[in-house]
């Protein structure tokens, strides 16, 4: 599964440049250059990690830093700052930054740093299954459970649950579901999604779950207990 970034910084040439390292190294990377946009898409998205710069227009990083951490975002959070005062770095983990680099800095330094805290948030909190409402999902096994039946998922399958299931009943769009899964920076083929929601619709019937994988009409597919009708 492809990992996915949040990069938020004002100067756009060094945003460029810091995605066009990421990119190369297999992350899939979003790039917005104010705060409000990097609070925005860190709210509504699942990140594997972001890139926050500190000096930002519209909403300083340490004030998007507040809202993520007041709203239980737990995404590990990189800043980045042009200032280098101990002072300044004692603020922006204070706020709730993971790691604090300052500019300019090393392309190693910044690909160790992110993959270091990227691995430190996995070991803390991931756990090899993942509950929502009546179902278990098995990381190691890509087995869903409901009870005391259960079904295999194929490893696309798997994608679109867990996003579905770490959403928390949050509408996921099309889109999203496609780039997670399928690791696009470009959405292409919405049939693609369509056919293995239906193939996860089916599963969860077989093992008897009260989920359902609800249609939002022209926004996109969310998990629910409460059933629905399919679009």
């Amino acid at each position: 599964m492809t990992m996915r970034i949040l990069l938020v910084e004002d100067e756009k040439y060094l945003a460029d440049a810091i995605a066009h390292i990421l990119k190369r190294e297999g992350f899939a990377v979003d790039v917005v250059h104010d705060g409000q946009s990097g609070l925005d898409y860190a709210l509504k998205d699942i990140y594997d990690a972001v890139v926050l710069d500190n000096m930002l227009p519209m909403l300083a990083g340490t004030e998007v830093l507040r809202i993520l951490r007041d709203r239980h975002v737990t995404t590990p959070i990189l800043m980045l700052s042009a200032k280098s005062e101990t002072t300044d770095k004692v603020e922006g983990l204070k706020a709730g930054a993971d790691d604090y680099l300052a500019k300019p800095f090393k392309t190693a330094e910044l690909l160790a740093r992110l993959q270091a805290l990227m691995r430190r948030h996995d070991h803390g909190t991931e756990s090899k299954d993942i509950q929502f409402g009546d179902l278990v999902i098995s990381r190691d096994t890509m087995y869903v459970s409901c009870g005391d039946k259960q079904v295999k998922l194929t490893a696309k399958e798997f994608d679109v649950l867990e996003y579905l299931v770490l959403s928390a009943g949050k509408v996921v769009s099309k889109e999203a579901l496609y780039y997670r899964a399928w690791g696009q920076t470009t959405f292409v083929e919405g049939s693609y999604v369509f056919a293995y929601i239906s193939y996860l619709r089916n599963k969860l019937k077989k093992i008897g779950s009260k989920m359902v994988i609800k249609s939002v009409r022209r926004a996109g597919y969310q998990l629910v207990s409460d059933g629905g009708d399919d679009v």
